[in-house]
């Protein structure tokens, strides 16, 4: 036997490696099937390069097993296996890789995909054993050996009696502490989970004993305990099966496993990559959103494999915030990885990566926006509103990106409309895009403002979400058309001749409607006639970009800070109710504050806002009813 001891640095690197780069202890187990699997493919590779080496590939196999009673879990291969010094370099050295020495020596082939390139994976096994041993025969040798350590002490290799190329691996699982149950890496429901998680889709079969329960022949209710060798992964990934070979319930089954939802996704988006970076994805857009999505717990990202080893569970650099609704995974052997293949380096392949899925979501949107209407308006029913947060997000960074995506009631279309079908829609010479905001389409139909700009024949798009105004404010346009607001004080829809009028009107009465503005002190900027107006007799306007709505979601929200509109009092010139007004002026000024004060009220409960003194404008309703 051969005691030798780490370098100095080892040590040190081998505490720090078991103590703060690899977060997660149920990883060990990845790392240790993940080189498994690279002996397997080193061994087949030469076989197709060396005569000498006669493999058959059907036979290729990791087994994992446990023996509960001695604490040990043991991971076996036939693959290369290691000599002596292969042992020594591999296991003896921390952070010397075999699996990178593969690689670096056979860059001209294209198809090797060899997972441990760090030479750090194999110690993470620390982190649950005390001990390891290491039983290994290499292809190329006739003898074999066994190497042993207990950690940062050192290690041992002695010669082993091991007739079969390949690698054992036993560890002794240390025993539960107060911080950890050691004891749930000796449980075959715990390995099986893990394996599933991390390693389902390793190209070779892992195997292991399961104990079952079977009907004891000829008896209808005794039971005999079974052991059974099950393979425990899927090997080949759904998402690098050919789209042609899949069907769509395939699709919706892994969908279902996967992400734990009851319902089929709407959409599957499934794609394959060659390029300056290579890579498989296989996304899915739900058909609702989860319970928690609004809420800031709510996690995005898509899962990440490497050569089908999960790396990542929810690789969040993957998918821009509005786009966080989507499921799925990429599969990617060109990202460049940690030293624990726990997270990624920020490299420019991850960027690219991003931005490709960015692109192919989007165009499945518009995609199914333009052929499937129905289900796209489900879908933006779900998941608009994370659309609309994208627009106005960092400052409209994104607003070009998502702006073709939004849609919006048609107040003459009766259903909802794109930007690109109200243009086609603008009557010949119209140079704006108009809009008004409420709670509902029909409480934004009876609003005294709508009515003349529907009577003009002008379409209006009905937002009804809080967000709404907002995205509005931060397009500004869409294709040189301004938004306008037909709640604002500068809608522009009168002939020169309406605007002379009224202007004259406005002049005429100019201290009736200054008695009235004081009679409102600050609540309103102005008091003015309108000819806007058809039946309604007032109505609140704005001035600037914070309309009524805005104010009302706003004051809604757990702020102290309170923004207010401008608010501007508009009365219908052509209503009984301004003919009165400016008799009641000549008669008796006092009265005039009561009207204006009804009059306001009035206006406030059409816009769909509280009344500060419900209790006084009941008095003065009272006291002119009783007149």
């Amino acid at each position: 036997m051969k005691k030798k001891q780490f370098k100095a640095e080892s040590k040190k690197l081998l505490d720090l490696m078991i103590n703060s780069i690899y977060t997660n202890k149920e990883i060990f187990l990845r790392e240790l099937i993940s080189n498994a699997s690279d002996a397997i493919d080193k061994l087949y590779y030469r076989s197709l390069t060396d005569k000498a080496i006669k493999v058959d590939r059907d036979k290729f196999k990791i087994e994992v097993s446990i023996d509960k009673e001695n604490r040990t879990l043991t991971i076996s291969d036939n693959g290369c296996g290691m000599s002596e010094e292969e042992l020594e370099n591999n296991l003896g050295t921390i952070a010397k890789s075999g699996s990178l020495d593969f690689k670096e020596n056979n860059k001209e082939e294209k198809d090797i995909n060899i997972i441990g390139q760090f030479g750090v994976g194999f110690y993470s096994a620390f982190m649950v054993s005390d001990s390891i041993t290491v039983i290994s025969k290499s292809i190329d040798s006739k003898e074999s050996y066994c190497w042993k350590s207990s950690g940062a002490d050192g290690y041992s290799i002695e010669e082993s009696d091991k007739k079969e190329n390949g690698t054992t691996i036993i560890l002794n699982i240390k025993e539960d502490s107060e911080e950890e149950k050691y004891s749930d890496y000796l449980d075959t429901y715990t390995i099986q989970r893990i394996i599933k998680k991390y390693s389902d889709y390793i190209r070779y079969p892992i195997t292991m004993e399961v104990e079952h329960e079977h009907l004891k022949e000829g008896s209808e209710d005794e039971y005999e305990k079974v052991i059974e060798t099950e393979t425990i992964n899927s090997m080949i990934p759904l998402w690098k099966k050919d789209k042609k070979d899949i069907k769509e319930e395939e699709y919706q089954n892994f969908y279902h496993e996967k992400f734990f939802d009851y319902e089929d996704a709407m959409k599957t988006i499934h794609t394959s990559v060659e390029g300056n970076v290579s890579y498989h994805t296989l996304l899915y857009i739900p058909s609702h959103a989860p319970y928690d999505f609004y809420n800031k717990e709510y996690e995005k990202g898509l899962e990440l494999y490497s050569n089908g080893v999960l790396i990542m569970d929810k690789c969040a650099d993957l998918l821009p915030d509005y786009f966080s609704f989507v499921k799925g995974l990429v599969d990617s052997s060109d990202l460049s990885l940690n030293i624990s293949r726990e997270m990624l380096q920020h490299d420019r392949q991850l960027q690219l990566i991003a931005k490709n899925i960015e692109k192919k979501i989007k165009k499945e949107l518009e995609d199914m926006l333009e052929e499937d209407r129905e289900n796209y308006e489900k879908f933006f029913k779900a998941f608009g509103l994370q659309l609309k947060f994208g627009i106005y997000n960092q400052f409209g960074m994104h607003k070009d990106v998502l702006k073709d995506l939004m849609i919006f009631y048609s107040s003459k279309e009766k259903k909802m409309v794109t930007f690109k079908e109200y243009l086609e829609h603008m009557q010949e010479g119209q140079d704006k895009i108009y809009y008004a905001s409420g709670e509902s389409n029909d409480k934004i139909d009876m609003l005294p403002q709508v009515e003349k700009v529907k009577d003009k024949g002008y379409e209006i798009l009905y937002l009804t979400e809080y967000a709404d105004e907002f995205v509005i404010q931060t397009l500004m346009e869409y294709e040189g058309k301004q938004f306008m607001n037909v709640c604002a004080d500068n809608l522009d829809l009168d002939t020169e001749e309406e605007k002379e009028s009224i202007k004259k009107e406005n002049e005429s009465n100019k201290d009736l409607l200054t008695a009235m503005k004081e009679a409102l002190t600050d609540k309103v900027t102005d008091v003015k006639f309108t000819n806007r107006l058809k039946n309604h007799p007032v109505c609140l306007t704005t001035e600037g970009p914070v309309s009524m709505e805005m104010e009302k979601i706003m004051s809604a929200m757990p702020t102290d800070e309170k923004i207010k509109a401008k608010a501007v009092m508009e009365i219908n010139d052509s209503h009984p109710i301004a003919k009165k007004l400016k008799e009641l002026y000549k008669t008796d000024k006092e009265e005039i504050k009561k009207y204006t004060q009804i009059l306001y009220a009035q206006a406030r409960l059409i816009e769909g806002m509280s009344i500060e003194n419900p209790t006084e404008i009941s008095s003065l309703i009272c006291d002119m009813i009783s007149k």
